[in-house]
């Protein structure tokens, strides 16, 4: 039998693989990301299960989230199937399922607009952050913000097959419009670099912690993910309609919404005080 020892042209082969699937851009970065993790933490060492095993005994005594180990684990199964290892596959963690999320890592809107007052002397920025809280899209999906989408008023994404339509509220359409002129940008990608590349994620997340310490924000809130989060609550707070928003946001799973809309432990307890049941 070969050895399993992974490689970086193994990782090269699932990448590939992985874009052959019509996996979306952000899917096969984090995939790789997580890989390259594990390929960091076994060096040059046969991959057997019980070294898989302590690799996630190793991310729990890290304290990872549940649902990030989780996440990760679903990256190796993935690449461990590719390589015909499907006996190395790893079982996610148990979680008892939260009815309420957690108030240190969840963007409120009044900090969100405290976040916009700290970048406004930076204008992509600012209008970056305003493109995601104001339309939900995942931040990979801002390369389809072109000169000739916005002057329509709507993107049309192709994500694994799956069509959807993005509305862009005509306040935000103007300004950016506005902006793509100003910077003399008359067709294709609105957000580039100064080497005219579209902005990356790394460089879009790397901005925005910039902006805490103005902002008066704790960085663990500040990330692009967390202004499509507030979104999805803001639009289920007004909508009350998860069916629609899970379209909006692009999600397979009513599942993956409900996640997105969970209020606070403050909010929740708020609601159960008001049941008057404790007299």
């Amino acid at each position: 039998m070969r050895e399993r020892v992974i490689t970086q042209k193994i990782i090269q082969l699932f990448a590939e693989y992985l874009i052959r699937e019509e996996k979306s851009t952000a899917t096969v970065e984090k995939y790789l990301r997580d890989v390259r993790a594990f390929f960091v933490f076994v060096k040059n060492k046969i991959v057997t299960k019980e070294l898989a095993l302590s690799y996630k005994k190793y991310l729990q005594e890290k304290q990872y989230a549940v649902r990030s180990i989780n996440s990760m684990i679903a990256s190796l199964n993935s690449f461990f199937d590719f390589n015909g290892w499907s006996e190395l596959k790893l079982k996610a963690l148990k979680q008892q399922k939260q009815t309420y999320c957690s108030e240190e890592k969840e963007l409120t809107k009044a900090e969100y607009m405290r976040l916009l007052g700290a970048a406004q002397k930076k204008r992509q920025l600012n209008l970056i952050i305003q493109t995601i809280c104001g339309t939900g899209i995942r931040v990979s999906e801002l390369r389809h913000f072109t000169v000739e989408n916005v002057a329509r008023g709507e993107v049309v994404i192709d994500c694994k097959g799956k069509i959807r339509t993005i509305l862009i509220p005509e306040k935000l359409r103007k300004r950016l419009l506005d902006y793509a002129k100003k910077e003399k940008i008359r067709s294709g990608v609105i957000f580039l670099t100064r080497n005219g590349k579209p902005v990356n994620r790394s460089s879009i997340w790397a901005q925005m912690k910039a902006l805490c310490k103005d902002a008066n924000i704790d960085p663990r809130k500040v990330f692009p993910h967390n202004l499509r989060k507030l979104f999805a609550r803001t639009f289920y707070s007004i909508e009350k309609d998860i069916a629609k928003l899970a379209d909006i946001l692009g999600h397979s799973s009513i599942n993956t919404t409900r996640i997105y809309i969970m209020s606070t432990g403050t909010e929740h307890r708020r609601k159960i005080e008001k049941l008057g049941l404790v007299v």
